[in-house]
């Protein structure tokens, strides 16, 4: 909103200080302080107007220590998370931007399911909330959206890089050639659609999914459609089974988020994309933005949800944060760094698929389930071991920014 008015005024008017709304970097410190701004002031007002309508959460009794003190913290806190991110993107963002309008509306999408999910368990005391299936078909949507707008928008697109030599010859005052210096000048081609993507830690790091299709092109977008699928589905959900505890999914998710800006903000400059030998991707760039606003509204969260949680975000800040995290890495062409990179959701969704797995396999054939863990999520593992929640929560934010260095290292080793 604003980059389209500041533009008109500084085209037509020549006002000064408006260029400045052109710049991705401009406006993403002033997304990332917006939105850290909001959360800070306007979070206890929240929290005290959940606390007196009783909004608070049901907790179970799993014999952890210091669960039941969390009973009646309020919840549904992705509301501000969401907001936070809402709001800096409609006033610094470039709404006709394909990019962002995916991340808006995988948002949105997401953030509704979830609401309703916290609504369901929260006003309806049903503790389950939103059936799992509901979930599933909610995610699967927003799957089909993504991949189907990658494959049919004409401005999704990927532009080969190619360097011409261009000589430059200086001349003195009395028309003498000085000195000729010979550079490189970074091009791009025409656009091309196409289904590759980046394989990290491989050089020529580009896989087309055509290829497993034969080079048949519609059945290689149907295939790319079926992974954005899985990919929406199972980040979203590993997300939502991360945030068990004080702090956890937020400062798991903040270096996550760091990495994908910096990534978008490479694919989407030709010279650097052209440099570290990367798909150049135009208009990724316009991403900055979001993960900026994104990166605030987390940070600003963890203000009241660090230990003692003050509120929880819900399953309307988990899934929503999950499936953000997981659109942003296929709007990049990066969705299989994502391993990688939410290293911490995948543990905590194998520890889950595992501990059940093994609990039914040994009950078919022992007559009694059997558990792997003590407890699963796997932080709920350590918590039985005696680990202190705090010491959880930091080892795992830890394990997250060496996993999110890595990541970034993989522009490099190849």
């Amino acid at each position: 909103m604003l980059y389209s008015l500041f533009k008109y005024l500084d085209r037509t008017y020549d006002l000064p200080g408006s260029g400045m709304f052109q710049y991705i970097s401009f406006r993403a410190a002033m997304a990332i302080i917006l939105a850290l701004l909001m959360v800070i002031f306007f979070g206890l007002p929240i929290i005290r107007m959940l606390q007196r309508h009783q909004i608070g959460e049901e907790i179970r009794d799993l014999g952890l220590e210091g669960q039941l003190a969390k009973r009646g913290t309020p919840t549904m806190g992705g509301i501000i998370i969401l907001v936070a991110i809402l709001v800096p993107m409609l006033l610094f963002g470039r709404l006709d931007n394909v990019y962002i309008q995916l991340m808006l509306v995988s948002t949105i999408w997401l953030g509704c399911i979830g609401f309703l999910d916290d609504y369901i368990k929260v006003f309806r005391h049903h503790k389950d909330g939103l059936k799992g299936r509901f979930k599933i078909v909610g995610q699967v949507g927003l799957g089909i959206i993504v991949g189907t707008v990658m494959w049919c928008s004409d401005d999704v697109v990927v532009r080969e890089k190619a360097a011409t030599p261009v000589e430059t010859v200086y001349i003195d005052e009395q028309g003498y050639e000085v000195e000729s210096v010979a550079r490189r000048v970074v091009v791009s081609s025409n656009p091309e659609k196409t289904t590759k993507t980046t394989i990290p830690f491989v050089k020529n790091n580009e896989l087309d999914y055509g290829w497993l299709t034969g080079g048949n092109e519609t059945l290689a977008w149907i295939l790319y459609v079926l992974v954005a699928i899985f990919i929406v589905t199972a980040v979203s959900n590993g997300a939502n089974l991360t945030d068990g505890l004080d702090g956890l999914l937020t400062g798991v998710s903040i270096p996550i988020v760091a990495v994908l800006g910096v990534l978008a903000y490479l694919s989407g400059h030709i010279v650097y994309a052209d440099y570290l030998n990367i798909m150049y991707i135009p208009d990724s760039g316009e991403l900055v933005v979001f993960a900026a606003a994104m990166a605030g509204a987390l940070i600003g969260f963890m203000w009241f949800n660090s230990f003692p949680a003050q509120i929880f975000m819900g399953d309307t800040g988990s899934l929503a944060i999950g499936g953000i995290i997981a659109v942003f890495a296929l709007c990049i062409r990066k969705e299989l760094l994502l391993p990688v990179m939410c290293g911490v959701f995948l543990a905590e969704s194998v520890s889950v698929m595992l501990q059940v797995g093994y609990f039914k396999y040994t009950k078919r054939k022992y007559g009694e389930g059997r558990r792997l863990l003590l407890m699963s999520p796997l932080h709920h593992h350590f918590q039985k071991k005696g680990t202190f929640e705090t010491k959880i929560v930091v080892r795992f934010i830890i394990i997250s920014l060496l996993l999110a260095a890595i990541s970034l290292v993989t522009l490099k080793i190849r």
